[in-house]
């Protein structure tokens, strides 16, 4: 079973310099329920229909499948409540990669790193840039921004 643990943090912009690649994304939710999501995203020119479970804490089941761009802009189209739109950033601190979203439209204003590890109590440098962890804040995941996004948060 494929496994994702994933930490989440707030950005400082005043010190982050975006100095890594960007890819624009867009994603959009076919379905949330029951602890489960079944997310379509477009990265650059590549597609991917992913399952995620057991959604809470940092870890989750993820199961990722490349599928064919076109089928992708008509999934985009099924989606429930509003379209995920950002700018990813790959980042490199030590030996990890670290990736960095720039939200825009309904969730602009949002920035949020990930970093992906292979145990949930693995050590890691944090990049000067990080301010605040956010990876048990639910309104941080990506399908609770489609649902509730960052710019109608009071």
């Amino acid at each position: 079973m494929a496994k994702e643990i994933e930490r989440k943090f707030l950005v400082d912009l005043k010190s982050w310099k975006k100095e890594g690649h960007c890819i624009p994304m867009q994603q959009a939710y076919l379905s949330v329920n029951n602890g489960k999501v079944v997310r379509v995203r477009i990265a650059g020119e590549n597609a991917f229909l992913t399952v995620k479970a057991n959604l809470s804490g940092i870890t989750r089941d993820e199961f990722e499948y490349s599928i064919p761009l076109d089928d992708a802009r008509q999934m985009m189209k099924m989606g429930e409540g509003y379209p995920i739109i950002k700018k990813r950033y790959i980042e490199k601190t030590g030996d990890k990669t670290w990736e960095v979203d720039v939200f825009e439209q309904e969730n602009q204003g949002l920035v949020v790193a990930e970093i992906e590890l292979t145990h949930e109590n693995e050590a890691f440098e944090k990049p000067e840039w990080l301010y605040e962890e956010v990876s048990d804040d639910p309104r941080y995941f990506n399908f609770n921004l489609s649902r509730n996004p960052y710019t109608k948060w009071q």
